[in-house]
C-alpha cells in the first residue's frame, strides 16, 4: 500500500511508485494499493507504464505457453546448492593454489580489495577479503612457515574464565592480596 500517493514529490514520482508495485510484483499474490484524493501526473504515468507492461508479459506468456506460478524450493535444497558452489570454490583453489605465486596474487587481491573499498563497493570489498582468507588458507605462508599470524598482533587472547581463575592478573604476576579493614 502506498499512502498519500496524490503527494507529489521524492517518493511519490513515477520512477519510485514503478519500482514499489515491482516488489509487490515478485510475489505470487501481490498487489499495490494506491491510496489518493487526487489521479496526479505520476499516478497516470505509473499506471499507463504498469499495463503496458502487464500487457507485454501476458502476450509474450501466452506465445511461449508460460503458466504463471511461485519458486518451489526448499530451505534445505538451497543451503545445499550454497554449500556445494562453496565446496567447489574451495576444490579449485586447492588445485591450483600450487600453481599461482601467492604472494603476488595476495598483494593484487589486496590492491584490488582497498580500491574497491576506497570507491565504496563494500560488497566487491568482502568477496575480495574472503578470496584473501581462502588463498592464505590454501597457499600457506610464503614464508615456508606452517602457522599462520595471530590477528591479535602478538597479544596473547585469554578467554574470560582463564581470567577469572586468575584472579584478573596477568600470568607471572602475584596476586594482589586484598587488606581487610577491621
Amino acid at each position: 500500500a502506498i499512502l498519500d500517493a496524490d503527494k507529489e514529490g521524492y517518493l511519490r514520482s513515477t520512477t519510485s511508485l514503478v519500482q514499489t508495485a515491482g516488489r509487490a510484483a515478485r510475489h505470487l499474490n501481490g498487489k499495490v494499493y494506491l491510496y489518493a484524493d487526487v489521479m496526479t501526473h505520476s499516478i497516470k504515468e505509473f499506471l499507463a507504464i504498469s499495463s503496458y507492461r502487464r500487457q507485454k508479459q501476458i502476450d509474450y506468456n501466452k506465445a511461449h505457453g508460460i503458466t504463471p506460478r511461485s519458486v518451489r524450493r526448499s530451505i534445505e535444497e538451497g543451503l545445499t546448492y550454497h554449500l556445494r558452489d562453496k565446496h567447489q570454490g574451495s576444490q579449485v583453489m586447492k588445485e591450483t593454489a600450487g600453481d599461482l605465486d601467492v604472494q603476488s596474487t595476495l598483494d593484487a587481491l589486496r590492491e584490488e580489495m582497498q580500491e574497491a573499498s576506497s570507491k565504496l563497493e563494500f560488497e566487491k570489498a568482502a568477496l575480495l577479503r574472503d578470496q584473501i582468507r581462502q588463498l592464505s588458507q590454501v597457499g600457506g605462508n610464503t614464508d615456508g612457515s606452517k602457522r599462520t599470524p595471530s590477528p591479535t598482533k602478538g597479544r596473547l587472547r585469554v578467554s574470560k574464565t582463564t581470567k577469572k581463575a586468575r584472579g584478573g592478573r596477568k600470568p607471572g604476576r602475584p596476586a594482589i592480596k586484598k587488606h581487610q579493614r577491621s
